[in-house]
């Protein structure tokens, strides 16, 4: 697989990178100047192999529409040219009717700025556009939801328009001729906005108010890391090729745990930095290599962060004690710092760094020309790797009910994965940020009476996955009632507190055993591969992507029986497949021997442990466990 002198080499030079040093650049060897905390780990350029292996990667990406063409770039353009004008016609009429006279109010500008995948080159055929209207100190935040929203109601091209108002990060939400645009709102302290103005200044943040300064930081953060890599293209096809990656293993979702597009982004700036004339071939590889042997929780920074004292908080641990329980900080490069990442927990960090180790392993494969670049794309299939699984129902009356009910489910399903963490009998809580649509409605009876009124439509349901793994155990009787009573709670304080909360609104949690998924999910999706065994085979059974189990080299395949494991609904003992309505029903786990589908908790227990006691000293949940 990997040299050993090379890789042990390399893993002391990570350490150090994940140290990091002083100061925004580094001087590397014969006194090159390098972007990053560190010098590069290697300076050298590409070899041909390397460059025929960046040009299969480019064809491999194809099928997979991570680009757009000419036509539809063009077309993006277009639309936030439009936009553009939008605003400025806007601002000049507000500013006139507050008696600014006509010649004066057509200078003081206004403009639309564009952040995210977008504006770093790296958005997928029908990806949204992430843009940011910028306004002079006389045009403020209730304009923007009145006026601006009124007058974008009444253009032809614009539908599903909705506003946000009360988020964390006030946001109009349109569909501008086929494009979704999200658009968020600042005012600057200026009297006038020219289009050639540059965001970069920290001083524009002076005197802002905390909702501007974070609207901005989205367009600040995204062009300090296309400042900060050495050469944009080869980071733009990296960072393509990392996304898709991502998100195939299902480790693409910040609200869920996971890492968002802006941390997968310094990710592979920082990988840029390390290795700064490697083509893009060469930084995919070394980005799993970086990274599966990070020294986590050191933070990944792009830059020394700089002291600006606007009084505006920043990430630190030195000052702020809740910073040092983060576990895997990754800071944005721009005023006010902030960790991107700080959603992860304990599981997320775990399953992200095996799929780390993983594309390591899949990668060495593809340089050295024994596998296509296609395996490393693959979709590992997650439901044949747990036995055990929590599956969330949210359902509602209306489509757009359950829009945004589910969005509101989704931002707090990682507080439930905090709370299971923290049971000391459960190793791992997995999320699947799949979303799938609710299992089948039971058949309907034909009406007897034709004049009868027709039977009322079925409510729309979604589904998440949560699979399980547990302490290793004879015996084990688990009492999960007040873990997602407490979830479901929360759930619904939040909806009442917004005035989200309507009739229909519900939300219901299941133990479901792997053997009973074909009620929810397509039977293919947990199906096993049946593999043809040979005398003296030894060589482990492999996923559906071909890599195997973190313990399937020592551990029998043969499938226990699944009698040793019930399920009981603590008030009412109904059956699983059963429908409850109470968004409050008890989850009672009695696992046996076979509790883990084969699997062993070793391999998660280190990382979990490290962690686990600080995890428990900030728990307020009281966990019932019955052994």
């Amino acid at each position: 697989m990997w040299n050993t002198t090379h890789h042990t080499q390399t893993q002391s030079t990570v350490q150090s990178a994940s140290i990091g040093l002083k100061g925004g650049v580094a001087v590397g060897d014969g006194g090159r100047t390098t972007l990053g905390m560190t010098s590069a780990i290697s300076t050298a350029g590409p070899k041909p192999i390397d460059i025929q292996r960046t040009t299969e990667l480019q064809e491999a990406l194809k099928p997979y529409n991570v680009s757009e063409s000419e036509e539809e770039l063009n077309h993006r353009m277009e639309i936030l040219s439009k936009l553009n004008c939008l605003v400025k016609e806007w601002i000049k009429e507000v500013s006139i009717s507050r008696n600014m006279p006509e010649n004066v109010a057509e200078q003081v500008g206004g403009k639309i700025y564009t952040f995210g995948s977008y504006r770093l080159g790296v958005h997928h055929k029908g990806a949204d556009i992430d843009a940011l209207c910028v306004a002079p100190r006389h045009i403020n935040r209730a304009d923007y939801f009145t006026t601006f929203f009124d007058k974008l109601k009444q253009h032809p091209e614009v539908t599903d328009l909705r506003a946000v108002e009360e988020a964390f990060v006030p946001v109009i939400k349109m569909n501008f001729d086929g494009i979704e645009i999200d658009m968020l709102f600042a005012r600057l302290a200026l009297k006038e906005i020219p289009d050639s103005m540059d965001l970069k200044d920290d001083m524009l943040l002076k005197n802002l108010d905390p909702k501007c300064v974070r609207s901005l930081n989205g367009c600040r953060v995204t062009d300090e890391i296309l400042r900060l890599v050495p050469n944009i293209e080869n980071f733009r096809l990296a960072l393509r090729t990392i996304k898709l990656w991502a998100k195939k293993h299902g480790i693409y979702s910040n609200v869920l745990g996971y890492l968002g597009g802006v941390s997968w982004a310094m990710l592979v700036a920082r990988t840029c930095q390390l290795y700064p004339n490697a083509v893009a071939a060469t930084l995919v590889h070394k980005f799993f290599l970086v990274f599966y042997q990070w020294k986590w929780p050191q933070p990944v920074l792009l830059k020394q962060p700089e002291n600006v004292n606007l009084g505006f908080a920043v990430w630190d641990p030195r000052v702020t004690i809740s910073d040092r329980f983060h576990l895997m900080p990754i800071i944005t490069p721009a005023y006010p710092q902030q960790n991107s990442t700080f959603n992860v927990s304990v599981s997320t960090r775990t399953i992200m760094v095996e799929a780390f180790k993983q594309g390591l392993s899949v990668t060495d494969d593809i340089v050295t020309g024994r596998c296509p670049w296609a395996k490393l794309f693959e979709a590992p299939n997650f439901f044949i790797k747990y036995r055990h699984f929590i599956v969330l129902l949210a359902s509602s009356n209306t489509a757009e009910d359950q829009l945004e009910w589910c969005g509101l489910i989704e931002s707090k399903v990682r507080h439930l994965i905090g709370t299971l963490e923290r049971n000391p009998y459960i190793v791992l809580a997995h999320v699947n940020p799949e979303c799938f649509n609710g299992p089948p409605p039971p058949p309907q009876p034909l009406p007897t009476d034709p004049a009868a009124p027709p039977a009322p439509q079925p409510p729309c349901c979604s589904m998440w996955f949560i699979g399980l793994i547990f302490q290793e155990s004879k015996s084990l009787n688990i009492d999960l009632t007040y873990d997602i009573q407490s979830f479901t709670n929360s759930v619904h304080r939040q909806a009442i507190q917004i005035k989200m909360l309507k009739d229909g609104m519900k939300i219901e949690a299941r133990h479901v055993r792997r053997k009973q998924l074909s009620a929810y999910v397509p039977s293919h999706l947990f199906r096993r591969e049946r593999k043809v065994s040979t005398s003296g085979n030894t060589t482990p059974p492999q996923h559906r992507n071909g890599t195997t189990s973190p313990s399937e080299n020592n551990v029998s395949r043969k499938r226990p029986s699944d009698t040793a494991i019930t399920v009981e609904n603590k008030k009412s003992r109904k059956s699983e497949t059963q429908e409850d309505d109470s968004p409050n029903s008890s989850v009672i786990l009695h696992c046996g021997e076979d509790s883990n589908s084969g699997f062993s908790s070793e391999d998660y227990s280190r990382s979990h442990d490290t962690n686990l006691n600080s995890c428990q000293e900030n728990s307020s949940s009281s966990i019932k466990v019955d052994t």
